[in-house]
């Protein structure tokens, strides 16, 4: 079993429920005093997390976790602090990535994995990140969609310290577009339901989290992400500058084991997902492989390990 935390699990278990209707279970646990809410698609030891970007929730990613559980892997989309079904903290603090990776090793622990694919989308990219940093005993492999690091700075800049502003001093207009989005009927498209409820969230508790993102480390250092020996997936693209796909070479090259794939644009894995989540698949299927060929790093669950 890897080495854990020293002290007691600072979280409080759930049962997960299944929505009526639903082919996935919802479950939630406390870390650190905050609430976080998760969704569990398929079974098996084969566990993959995925993060959603900034401001938006787990809705972004249900059509990619639906396609990946029908292939043989337990798919977890996590909603981060600050968003989707999750604690809405004021806290600056709450919201770094830094921090924002202590709780998916605290989702692990919740779970009783001992092991997972960690990976996500632009923020949640650079969170998947930092826990392979901070916890790289519990990393089997990474999957790093538009990555938003160095060559990305000058344009996350650009595009979120106007939005910090305007929800701070354009309050007002903003609590009524949040009242609006409210109101409105959920699609049952996840990308857009994830936007609508990025619109629908108190604009305080956005202001804190793009305070906290932008004030804390973007993520690991250069030499962090060199020692990450695990099998890596790097999706790009060259449709903004948010997401530079130098951003996504420059890490494909540091990663010891890692592959680059170019997307179409910033919508195919929602748009046309076919030929990216192929990609994702075989990523997972490559990170398990070595468990099938008799590593060392066991899977299982904590429970089943007792």
């Amino acid at each position: 079993m890897p080495t854990q935390n020293a002290g007691p699990r600072r979280s409080t278990q759930a049962k997960p429920r299944r929505p009526v209707g639903s082919p996935y279970e919802v479950g939630s646990f406390v870390h650190d005093g905050v609430r976080l809410t998760y969704e569990s698609h398929g079974t098996g030891d084969r566990v993959f997390v995925f993060l959603h970007a900034i401001l938006l929730s787990a809705d972004l990613n249900r059509r990619l976790a639906t396609d990946l559980a029908a292939a043989g892997n337990r798919v977890v989309l996590l909603d981060l602090p600050g968003h989707g079904r999750s604690d809405k903290p004021r806290r600056a603090s709450s919201h770094r990535i830094d921090t924002y990776a202590r709780h998916v090793v605290a989702l692990l622990d919740h779970l009783d994995v001992d092991r997972a694919v960690i990976g996500g989308v632009s923020l949640g990219a650079n969170v998947a990140l930092m826990v392979a940093a901070q916890a790289p005993e519990r990393v089997q492999g990474l999957v790093i969609e538009m990555p938003v690091l160095e060559w990305a700075v000058p344009a996350a800049a650009l595009t979120f310290v106007p939005l910090l502003f305007a929800v701070h001093y354009a309050r007002p207009a903003a609590l009524a577009a949040a009242s609006v989005a409210r109101r409105l009927p959920r699609t049952g498209l996840g990308p857009l339901d994830s936007f609508l409820g990025a619109v629908a969230n108190d604009p305080r508790a956005t202001a804190a989290v793009l305070h906290g993102v932008l004030a804390g480390p973007l993520g690991p250092t250069v030499e962090e992400r060199a020692a990450m020996g695990v099998p890596a997936l790097v999706i790009g693209h060259r449709s903004d500058g948010v997401h530079p796909f130098h951003d996504a070479q420059q890490l494909a090259k540091r990663l010891p084991d890692a592959r680059l794939v170019q997307a179409r644009s910033i919508f195919e894995l929602r748009v046309r997902p076919e030929r990216l989540t192929g990609e994702i698949a075989a990523l997972l299927d490559t990170a398990w492989h070595a468990d099938a060929l008799g590593s060392d790093r066991p899977v299982r669950s904590r429970r089943q390990a007792g």
